[in-house]
């Protein structure tokens, strides 16, 4: 990571800027705004540039969100929540990740249940597994809200 942003300086804007996810690479910090998975999986389907070799801070890192930034290539994480599920696929891979909370699971926005896309990849053992399942939830989540 360039010495001119931390991952404290990401954190910070995370939080000021009401960012769902704040990320930095080649030299350059963008704000996402997109609640759940939906800017990781465009930048991972439209952009992986921006994600190879990024440091990531973000509010919530659920398993889904963990399988996209593994498959974009982020280096370092930064969670303000992170669920268990989300530590055991990031173990061994090599990026640095650091977390203010550690949960058994996402809970879902209404706080009824688990989050539907850390159900959805519960049983998979690896990033690529998620990757479809995620693709299909958004697609139907984006049909159902036009």
């Amino acid at each position: 990571m360039d010495n001119s942003v931390s991952m404290t300086n990401l954190v910070e804007r995370l939080h000021a800027e009401g960012c769902s996810c704040v990320i930095f690479n080649h030299g350059e910090v963008s704000c996402c705004r997109e609640r759940g998975v939906r800017d990781l999986l465009h930048l991972l389907k439209t952009d992986r540039s921006r994600l190879d070799g990024a440091a990531v801070a973000d509010k919530v890192v659920g398993k889904g969100a963990a399988a996209l930034m593994l498959l974009g290539g982020v280096k370092a994480v930064y969670a303000d929540v992170i669920s268990e599920p989300a530590l055991e696929l990031f173990e061994g891979s090599g990026v640095e990740v650091s977390f203010g909370k550690r949960v058994p699971n996402i809970i879902n926005r209404a706080g009824t249940g688990v989050c539907p896309v850390e159900t959805l990849c519960r049983d998979c053992l690896t990033a690529e597994e998620c990757l479809p399942l995620i693709e299909r939830f958004v697609e139907e989540m984006s049909r159902k809200n036009k």
